[in-house]
């Protein structure tokens, strides 16, 4: 008897899987790819950038991105994708479609690598309508400080034509955001760094708004800089000095170094990182004034240290490093109750550092007091704290070596002078009235 050939049988199996296999990618992806747009607040500029997201299991084939006016399209982007991903997201710029002001519908074609419709993948279409905006906001200043002093702060009212996505001051690089009140009006408290002469700080002073679209306005803010003189202090290092500031503070600085390069580098590497933490934590504020009247200081007590004191370090007759003391020093009883200088909420406590323990609370707008070298803590974060109210007892925690608070006192994030939150006719004449004045 002849023996019959599995063969014609196997290839028919083969045949009937791959036809199987087809089938079920035929059926089984009849979607075209997921798509999400960005952004998706309808109103762009020129230089708006547009984000095209896309997935799909088959992986992607092609994207076509068109604009749509008039129920005619005019293709702007179209790519091929020869490895075909899952995901891939696509930017496209829209400063060569030379769009003029006005709606449109932005239109996004994406295609899987599926063989469903015979091999040409399934096709989503998605249209998002868009206007096309290029007029930057227009900013009007309703009231401007009288002047602002090296070291200090000022206050401006300001409102804004259209609605925007962030404004505030500008002083070189560095932003201060202006926070919007219930009449549609917007506040920005600002300082003058110490850091900048009155020459630098006029002409690097701007307020700046972004509209929703992406549009910017900026114009110089016209101010009335004035100089102001700080003290400066040679301090000699000595050797019993370093080795106490490496046996309490060596946590600081773990490479091992000697009491020198540690106290070197605790002044200058962990001092600078506090500062940005603090600068960080300046954003996080209320848009409400939460304060009223004079800031009060430390009762009963001696100042130890000025804001912005230059203090010089020398060590064996030579200069070794310098830096800023950015407060007041304080000092009264040891273990002294300390009283919050005004009304706010409670941001941070804990150790940070050169500061030891710290106590930082926001008063709105961007105007913050700090507690530090504190003994023992009397209040957490979140905490509503009336002016008079016990935050704390003052210590030697932190690079502190005496009984004594530092107090200092921030705006937008940057240390300003206390002396001025202290004197109540400063801040009649440079934050209330003048507020009160435009209408506020």
């Amino acid at each position: 008897m002849r023996k019959k050939s599995v063969f014609p049988t196997f290839m028919m199996l083969l045949i009937t899987a791959v036809l199987g296999g087809g089938g079920y990618a035929f059926f089984n992806d009849m979607d075209g790819p997921l798509v999400h747009v960005s952004p998706h607040s309808g109103r762009i500029s020129s230089g708006t950038e547009i984000k095209v997201q896309m997935t799909d299991p088959s992986g992607i084939r092609s994207l076509t991105v068109g604009i749509r006016r008039n129920n005619i399209l005019s293709v702007i982007y179209s790519r091929h994708f020869d490895k075909q991903p899952t995901d891939e997201t696509a930017l496209i710029s829209l400063r060569d479609a030379k769009l003029r002001d006005g709606a449109f519908d932005l239109e996004i074609r994406a295609t899987d690598a599926s063989l469903a419709g015979f091999g040409q993948g399934n096709t989503r279409t998605v249209q998002v309508p868009m206007r096309m905006d290029t007029q930057p906001p227009r900013i009007s200043v309703k009231t401007l400080p009288p002047n602002i002093r090296r070291g200090g702060a000022a206050v401006i009212r300001y409102s804004v034509d259209e609605e925007i996505r962030s404004s505030g001051v500008l002083i070189s690089d560095y932003f201060i955001p202006g926070h919007l009140q219930k009449d549609g009006s917007y506040i920005c408290f600002f300082p003058f760094p110490y850091s900048m002469s009155a020459r630098e700080y006029k002409n690097a002073v701007e307020i700046m708004a972004i509209d929703i679209a992406g549009n910017i306005s900026k114009s110089r803010l016209t101010v009335m800089a004035l100089e102001r003189t700080f003290k400066s202090d040679k301090i000699t290092l000595s050797d019993n000095f370093l080795q106490t500031v490496q046996q309490k503070l060596q946590h600081l600085a773990p490479q091992g170094l000697d009491p020198l390069s540690c106290y070197l580098y605790i002044n200058s590497t962990v001092r600078a990182e506090n500062v940005k933490a603090l600068h960080e934590m300046g954003t996080e504020t209320a848009s409400a004034m939460l304060w009223s009247g004079t800031f009060t200081r430390l009762p009963r007590s001696a100042s130890r240290a000025g804001f912005a004191d230059h203090r010089f370090f020398h060590y064996q007759n030579r200069l070794v490093g310098e830096s800023y003391h950015l407060g007041f020093d304080l000092a009264s009883v040891r273990h002294a109750d300390i009283p919050a200088a005004n009304s706010g909420r409670v941001i941070f406590t804990g150790d940070l550092g050169i500061y030891g323990n710290l106590v930082l609370i926001d008063h709105g707008l961007g105007l913050m007091s700090l507690y530090s070298h504190l003994s023992s803590i009397a209040v957490k974060p979140g905490d509503l704290v009336g002016k008079g109210q016990i935050v704390g007892h003052t210590g030697t925690t932190g690079l502190a070596f005496g009984d004594h608070l530092h107090m200092g006192i921030l705006v937008g994030g940057i240390e300003v002078t206390p002396l001025e939150w202290i004197d109540t006719k400063w801040i009649r004449d440079n934050i209330t009235d003048r507020l009160k004045n435009s209408g506020f």
